[in-house]
């Protein structure tokens, strides 16, 4: 190491040719082997922003490929600062021994005395030259050069308030010009995750030029891993729409990789979609790790049920209410079609009186039928002496209050039994369908396991609506339907349609 050649210098001087020259990792079969980088790791090499966030497929190797190119940096670069977070301590602590550790250790004896740790502990590494890198689960303070975040949707999931300490902590500890990589598998259509990842996106799509302030959206789906591949075999009929599907989306598979898929998605089950992903959509649309709903709304996706649902004129419309936390209140609009329960409409909103609310079901087109809501709205306000009700029924919309149930758990037993008779428009139900999808149980991260009760967040006001209609719905409810002044009805002289005021 002492005499230097001005090839080897040249070569030391090339970002590339370290990385895929001077590692070692522990691979797969748990052998010790030069680190090389694939097909993926070499993309997302190519194309680096500043500030990346990466949606993928699982085992592409990115927490590997991140933390030995920040190793790299922290060496041969003085007073570079690289932090790690993960979304518990266990595998903060494993990234650091496995990713960050082990190749250090293993380098070359004589270049690593160029520049050796004069600390070290189990989360970080302090070099002689000033620079460190180390792991943690929030890593508020400092200042980074390099950050890694890794699986962020799982963070923002199961941990939301540490999901926002990372955003408004650890991405400001990083100044512009310097370096961000988030990475994750997708959690559902709502959290930090999913955000980051939607605005990305759209600045994307709309052609603008990324500044040192902007996320750049990398997507890496499974089907470009040349490794999952499978000998074919006659795969349930179920898959060949699905591959029909992806290929009028320019997806085009071969055998072998619609072999490997199905197989795949045989063991994945509803988490295939999530946890290998064919499409950056795809990967939010899937099961939520915990969710009350996951197989049942997998199952209407995969039966066309979540898609265009017609309203028809010439029936009844039901709605399906629940009162939140500060006012919120959220409305399930509902047509019985034969033996399908078709949800046409959604609507939430929050701060707003009963008389709202009304006049919202007044500007709809619909000639309503039944409209059940929860118990609460029986409840008598403390100085008024009145309930919602009661108010509503004084604007002309009377209540069926559907009772209680004794436990949480029958209404969402109720839900799962009844969803396969359901079908959801997706254009107007946007928002309650990603809502039942994100509605899950609540975790435990002393025991790290999932309680027995569900999470109380955005999610629970649309799902607790649906539960009212599975508790309290009844299909004979619409026997005798008449749509003349005879019938449940009494003509509204100010709108011209009609609201129920029986019952």
């Amino acid at each position: 190491m002492s005499s230097l050649t001005p090839q080897l210098i040249d070569q030391w001087s090339d970002v590339r040719w370290r990385l895929n020259n001077l590692y070692h990792i522990v691979d797969e079969q748990g052998r010790d082997v030069p680190f090389r980088m694939n097909w993926a790791q070499e993309q997302l090499f190519e194309e680096m922003h500043f500030l990346n966030v990466v949606l993928k497929a699982r085992q592409l190797g990115f927490t590997t490929f991140i933390q030995i190119y920040m190793l790299d940096a922290c060496f041969f670069h003085p007073n570079t600062h690289a932090g790690v977070v993960a979304h518990n301590r266990d595998d903060a602590e494993a990234f650091f021994k496995t990713k960050i550790r082990y190749p250090y250790d293993h380098m070359d004896e004589a270049l690593k005395a160029k520049n050796l740790a004069t600390q070290e502990s189990a989360r970080e590494l302090v070099f002689s030259n000033g620079s460190s890198i180390r792991v943690g689960t929030s890593l508020r303070s400092g200042t980074f050069q390099y950050l890694h975040v890794s699986e962020y949707g799982k963070l923002a999931a199961k941990f939301p308030d540490r999901a926002r300490e990372v955003k408004t902590g650890a991405f400001n500890t990083v100044h512009p010009g310097q370096f961000i990589f988030v990475e994750s598998t997708a959690e559902g259509q709502s959290g930090e995750f999913y955000d980051l990842v939607r605005r990305a996106r759209e600045h994307a799509e709309k052609g603008r030029e990324l500044t040192e302030m902007d996320f750049k959206f990398h997507f890496f789906p499974w089907w470009r891993h040349p490794g999952y591949v499978s000998p074919p075999f006659d795969w349930p009929v179920e898959f060949d729409s699905y591959f029909s599907a992806l290929h009028g989306a320019g997806i085009p598979l071969t055998d072998e990789q619609k072999a490997w898929y199905a197989r795949k998605a045989i063991q994945q089950g509803s988490d295939m979609k999530r946890e290998f992903p064919s499409s950056p959509d795809e990967a939010f649309e899937a099961a939520i790790e915990g969710a009350y709903f996951a197989r049942e709304l997998t199952m209407a996706r995969r039966d066309g049920r979540i898609g265009r649902v017609p309203w028809e004129p010439g029936l009844p419309v039901n709605t399906f209410w629940d009162l939140g936390m500060s006012d919120q209140m959220t409305i399930w609009f509902h047509q019985r079609v034969g033996r399908e329960n078709r949800f046409i409409d959604f609507y939430s909103n929050s701060g707003e009186g009963m008389s709202h609310y009304v006049r919202t079901l007044r500007e709809k087109p619909y000639v309503y039928g039944r409209h059940l809501g929860p118990h609460d709205l029986a409840v008598r306000e403390i100085g008024t002496g009145e309930s919602r009700a009661m108010t509503a029924r004084g604007l002309g919309l009377r209540f069926e209050v559907v009772p209680r149930p004794t436990e949480k758990m029958d209404a969402i037993e109720s839900a799962r039994r009844i969803l396969p008779t359901c079908a959801f428009d997706e254009r107007n139900c946007t928002e309650g369908i990603n809502a039942l999808s994100s509605y899950r149980k609540d975790w435990d991260d002393k025991l790290g396991t999932w309680k027995e009760k569900p999470r109380h967040d955005w999610a629970s006001h649309p799902a607790d609506a649906f539960m009212t209609f599975a508790m309290g719905y009844d299909p004979s409810m619409d026997e005798g339907y008449d749509d003349d002044e005879s019938g449940w009805y009494e003509r509204d002289h100010m709108s011209g349609r009609s609201t129920v005021t029986g019952y």
